[in-house]
């Protein structure tokens, strides 16, 4: 297999895989780069997010939102996965790269248009954003033709992935052409993931790519730090205009920053409690399904995010929302978040553990405790210090008892 890693040199080498079994095997400098477009497409997401939510349109909120992060963080996965497998660092790989991430800033200039085309119920507007997704995935596409010219053991592997790519990526154009009412672009567009997510299905099973488990640990750990730091650079914008344009400091201001920035370390904190790289190493026939579940985890990190924002927007006095209504738009994606790394953790680990229904349980109360306060008429930030607790249960559980658990699943499985 080809070591790339330990070449300078950039010339054009054969796409024949990487050793899945490396030492030291972390992102590189290029994966990095390639990260930071996904910094503004994931702040984008979640800044129209936020401002549908502040004005009351709940089904454009969900409904842009969920569309945006399926295709950002899909169209990212694949490139690290494949990244993980044929990185080869030469010019060509490269400059497919390059093409990936004008894809990806493409895309992100026409999310506005798509939200704006949902909240006025005619047919989507999907032109900008498709186009940037087709950008992406044709280069994506170009890789595997490489992999299925260089890589004659999974060169079958490579050809699935080809026919899954292009044929999405055909229903993709169409569906933008049509501009279809929200309906029947729910029926297209739900056919047309499922064909995407059907091509790593298809063509791991019988001939797997030489991904390397660690690396692919770190990768999703980054993606999930930069749209954890997508959430406090919303919220810092937000409060910086309301304390220097507005108000100036005041203890409501002081507080949502304390509860942003609790929220913040709280999902840090339980997301990398757990050792991933050890995991995924013992059990890779199960990695897709948890590579697929982080859609989930960044979907609720993102829209956490734009909840804090609307609460921004709130003691700006820009929201039409109500103090429950507020602490809701927070409370929603930190509950949604919880449930989604315990299920991770369950489906991954198949490990069935009562001491998480109590952390549950904790947690559960924490949040309804928030709501409650609020219907009381507390204001609305301390409502999210309290929210801000509801990760510090997981937290202080890990650390008293659960890390016993898990050392002990860890050594059983």
């Amino acid at each position: 297999m080809a070591d790339a890693g330990h070449r300078r040199d950039h010339r054009h080498r054969p796409f024949s895989g990487r050793n899945p079994k490396e030492a030291h095997r972390g992102a590189t400098p290029l994966e990095l780069l390639y990260d930071l477009t996904f910094v503004v497409a994931f702040g984008t997401a979640a800044n129209e997010l936020a401002h549908y939510l502040a004005e009351g349109h709940l089904g454009t909120a969900i409904g842009g939102f969920g569309f945006a992060v399926f295709t950002v963080a899909w169209a990212w996965m694949n490139y690290s996965w494949f990244a993980s497998a044929y990185d080869n660092d030469d010019w060509m790989f490269r400059v497919a790269t390059m093409v990936q991430m004008i894809g990806v800033i493409v895309l992100t200039l026409g999310l506005e248009e798509m939200f704006a085309s949902i909240d006025r119920g005619t047919g989507l507007n999907l032109g900008v954003m498709v186009l940037g997704y087709v950008v992406m995935r044709v280069s994506m596409a170009f890789l595997w033709s490489q992999v299925a010219r260089h890589d004659p053991e999974r060169a079958p592997a490579a050809r699935k992935y080809l026919w899954t790519i292009g044929l999405a990526q055909v229903g993709w154009v169409v569906l933008a052409l049509l501009t279809p009412p929200v309906p029947a672009f729910l029926l297209g567009g739900l056919a047309l993931l499922a064909v995407e997510v059907a091509g790593p299905v298809l063509a791991e099973r019988r001939s797997p790519t030489p991904w390397h488990a660690r690396h692919i640990a770190e990768r999703h750990g980054l993606l999930t730090l930069i749209t954890l730091g997508e959430g406090v650079i919303g919220t810092v914008a937000a409060l910086n205009a309301l304390v220097h344009m507005e108000h100036g400091w005041t203890v409501e201001a002081a507080l949502l920053a304390v509860a942003g920035i609790g929220l913040t370390f709280g999902i840090w904190w339980t997301y990398f409690a757990i050792p991933w790289g050890e995991v995924l190493e013992r059990h890779r026939e199960r990695a897709y399904a948890w590579s697929v579940c982080h859609v989930l985890l960044f979907g609720a990190i993102a829209a956490m995010g734009a909840g804090l924002h609307v609460a921004a927007y709130s003691l700006e006095g820009e929201a039409v929302l109500g103090a429950t209504a507020t602490v809701l738009t927070v409370a929603v994606p930190v509950s949604f978040y919880i449930l989604a790394l315990y299920a991770l953790y369950l489906i991954y680990m198949r490990h069935r553990d009562p001491f998480h229904l109590l952390l549950l349980a904790g947690t559960a109360g924490v949040v309804v405790l928030a709501v409650v306060c609020a219907e009381l008429g507390l204001s609305m930030s301390w409502c999210l210090v309290v929210l801000m607790l509801g990760p510090a249960v997981t937290v202080v559980g890990f650390e008293t008892v659960g890390h016993r658990h898990l050392a002990k699943a860890m050594l059983t499985d």
